[in-house]
């Protein structure tokens, strides 16, 4: 059951040079406004009009930053809706009071960035530091323009047809919106692209009040799942919470803005809504109200269970400090004191698997298997069991599924589901068993060699296995130069990596390379015979020394030094690796074995972890097994009803508790290791990718390049800036990303959490650049 609760109400106040100090006052604990007018003259010596007002509030926010109003506002109700409570953050106020900033912050800057990305910020970080629960997280923003639902995040056009299609739907979890989409996010990144995303697809006006005046009410919604995977003693559960970030459009008196045409349908609209709104305010606070007229508008509708509901709510009165906004002042402070007395009972949304329900289903087995039991006799099939197979029973299918195999039996013998199952689990293992067995008669006489590694390839030519385009070097016998019969087929992409168990090839005496093709690994593989390795390795040391040799001996004139013909790639790419390419190269083989390093760590740790898994659960087992033992001797008891265990038990529920916390941070290892193989993999990815892009350009210019064209290369030669071919500038000019990566390294350090901030920022200045005004 949920705790009764009050909305809290905040007021902020816009920072202006005109603020009326005489007029609006503060407590000296932040927590009361005072309102006070002189009396109007003109109106003769008696005039009882009010002229003073005092409001009480949870909190004043008056000349406060960013970071200090989300710390008040809306910390503490994030963190609650990690743990299963719902909540709802409400920005209300006239128009250019500064709601939308409050709710959404400039996205020029980080520091001013508003509530709804700190709070997505917030929610990633506690994902990434929990470690035993899994946390879901997805996405949805709903804009509400006059009396019309629009999906912001939406891939349809904005038509009629998908308008009709959204509706309010109430239903026994709360309230929900048929229609809108909700996208899963598992980064900060992309929950801040879909944030700037629906920004864009907003509809603002300008008026004389303020020049980018928000004319709807507009919804972003975070929904967060937590689903523990791994409980010991305690039962598996399940949380579903969600927060509401509401930005309303602010009210306006038509007088003041000036507002015509469809601003002025607009703002109709607008004030309309929260006049609603403002009825059901009042509503809620009645106790003696019995109907809430939550119907009267769509936005009424959509806040039902944030209103009236079962969640935590907190409300932003946005005001001007201006005289000349004193009405409007008054009116959203009214609205921040009747919201105040509405009382909400927050409720923690989990589902657990209890205990109850196991018996329950153990029951409702046992009652299915009598009800069987009495089908099966009276089609005389009582013969037929529903219980686990024995072990007799399963070595009697195994060796039913053999024969079968041979052919000397037409069918296996089934009579019911259990054993269909253990047919199928005999195939797996017999299907296992076979690609062991192939793999161990490949491996012993193949070796795979990746495409991609031009030395490997050009050790392979030198021993004369393949030639340049890869094909099977055969001499005039129809037999391979230097080795028996060695089938083979080389294809592009992917790295070097062993033979996958699931790969099941035929061997036979009469198979051709091109029969290989067919199940060779991948694409970028060529198999050769292991004999041939030991010539490789031999060739490539003397081809090093070779190029040395070469390199040594003195210029000779410059027609000499270009080749009649080009070298083949894989020898010039080892030449280029000793040459312009050694720094490159020198970086790659470094990250690829700081790469092996951490995974062969990561592997360690897994196994680590799954050891010990398997430890727990076999102390579990015995600590059930004790407690069956000791409920059936009976249970000791001392002077205060506590139940007495013995030395052997209490030791081995110590040692639980230690394997939980070896667990917990042998799993905390395993996430960071990974987070640093991903890392490393991309840096190795990067590294490979600019090796090959400066090799094909290295190889362009020095061998491919006519000899009149590398004259004009030349300092000073006929190429002007501008003139070089586009692939080339290409690969030398500096993208976006690169000089966001080098802003990076430069401004970031202090903060590096903005770093999604601006990634995403730059991401959706992008996509409305390249869709154009």
């Amino acid at each position: 059951m949920g705790t009764e609760k009050r909305v809290h109400t905040f007021v902020r106040v816009k920072p202006t040079a005109n603020f009326a100090q005489d007029m609006i006052k503060f407590g000296p604990d932040n927590k009361t406004i005072d309102i006070y007018i002189k009396k109007d003259a003109k109106k003769g010596v008696v005039n009882n009009r009010q002229t003073d007002w005092s409001f009480r509030l949870d909190g004043v926010l008056h000349n406060t930053s960013q970071e200090l109003a989300y710390e008040t506002v809306a910390k503490k109700l994030v963190s609650e809706a990690l743990i299963g409570y719902n909540g709802t953050i409400m920005c209300y106020g006239q128009t250019g009071a500064g709601k939308t900033y409050t709710m959404t912050g400039a996205t020029a800057e980080y520091k001013h960035r508003g509530i709804i990305p700190r709070a997505i910020q917030q929610v990633f970080k506690a994902t990434a530091h929990s470690v035993d629960p899994f946390i879901t997280v997805r996405i949805s923003y709903l804009e509400i323009y006059n009396e019309t639902l629009f999906d912001l995040l939406s891939t349809m056009t904005s038509n009629g047809t998908s308008d009709m299609q959204m509706a309010v739907v109430d239903c026994p979890q709360g309230v929900y919106v048929k229609g809108l989409s909700i996208h899963s996010v598992s980064h900060e990144e992309d929950a801040l692209n879909l944030l700037f995303e629906g920004e864009t697809n907003r509809m603002i006006a300008e008026h004389t009040l303020n020049k980018n005046s928000s004319r709807s009410h507009c919804i972003f919604t975070i929904y967060i799942e937590v689903r523990s995977r791994f409980r010991v003693f305690s039962d598996v559960k399940c949380i579903n919470s969600k927060i509401n970030l509401i930005d309303l459009a602010g009210s306006e008196r038509l007088s003041k803005t000036g507002s015509e045409g469809q601003v002025l349908k607009e703002a109709t609209y607008i004030n309309k809504s929260l006049s609603f709104l403002e009825q059901i305010i009042i509503a809620l606070a009645d106790p003696k109200r019995d109907h809430i007229p939550f119907r009267q508008s769509k936005l009424t509708h959509v806040l039902k269970d944030s209103l009236g509901g079962n969640c935590n709510t907190v409300l932003v009165a946005n005001i001007c400090g201006e005289a000349v906004h004193v009405e409007e002042t008054l009116s959203s402070l009214r609205f921040a004191t009747r919201m105040k007395w509405i009382t909400t009972e927050p409720v923690l949304n989990e589902t657990y698997d209890r205990e109850g329900t196991v018996k329950a289903l153990e029951k409702e087995i046992i009652l299915l298997k009598q009800e069987l039991a009495m089908h099966d006799s009276l089609v005389n099939r009582s013969f037929v069991t529903y219980d686990p197979l024995t072990d007799i029973q399963i070595a009697g299918i195994k060796s039913q599924v053999h024969k079968y195999l041979k052919g000397a039996i037409d069918e296996i013998d089934i009579v019911n589901i259990r054993q269909v199952r253990e047919v199928f689990k005999q195939f797996k293992l017999i299907v296992s068993q076979q690609e062991r067995e192939v793999e161990a008669r490949l491996r012993s006489k193949y070796a795979l060699i990746d495409k991609n590694d031009f030395a490997a390839v050009a050790a392979v030519q030198k021993a004369g296995v393949v030639d340049v385009d890869g094909h099977l070097v055969l001499e005039e016998d129809g037999q391979p130069s230097g080795t028996r019969p060695t089938p083979f087929s080389s294809r592009r992409g992917g790295k070097k990596k062993s033979r996958k168990s699931n790969e099941q090839p035929k061997i036979g005496s009469s198979l051709s390379g091109r029969d290989l093709d067919g199940f060779l690994p991948s694409k970028s593989r060529v198999i050769i015979s292991t004999k041939d390795l030991d010539v490789k390795e031999g060739v490539r040391s003397q081809d090093t020394a070779n190029i040395d040799a070469e390199l040594s001996k003195p210029a000779p004139v410059e027609d000499s030094q270009r080749p009649s013909s080009p070298p083949s790639k894989p020898v010039a790419f080892e030449q280029f690796k000793e040459e312009c390419g050694s720094e490159i190269s020198r970086i790659f083989k470094e990250n690829k074995s700081i790469l092996l390093a951490r995974k062969k760590r990561s592997s360690t740790v897994a196994q680590r972890i799954n050891f010990i898994k398997r430890e727990m659960e076999g102390i579990k087992k015995a600590l059930e097994a004790q407690k069956q033992e000791r409920w059936q001797q009976g249970e000791y008891v001392d002077e205060k009803g506590q139940i007495i265990i013995d030395e052997q038990e209490f030791l081995l529920i110590m040692k639980l508790k230690d394997l939980k916390e070896e667990y917990r941070s042998g799993y905390a290892e395993l996430q960071d290791l990974k987070a640093e193989i991903q890392y490393c993999q991309h840096l190795v990815d990067q590294c490979r990718n600019k090796l090959i892009s400066e090799f094909e350009i290295w190889y362009s210019e020095s061998f491919l390049i006519p000899k009149d064209v590398r004259e004009a290369l030349k300092p000073g030669g006929n190429i002007r800036p501008g003139m070089i071919p586009i692939n080339r500038v290409m690969c030398l000019e500096e993208d976006e990303q690169d000089r966001f990566e080098r802003m990076q390294e430069t401004t970031l350090p202090a903060c590096p959490a903005s770093v999604s901030f601006y990634k995403a920022k730059m991401k959706t200045d992008q996509k409305v650049i390249s869709a154009g005004p």
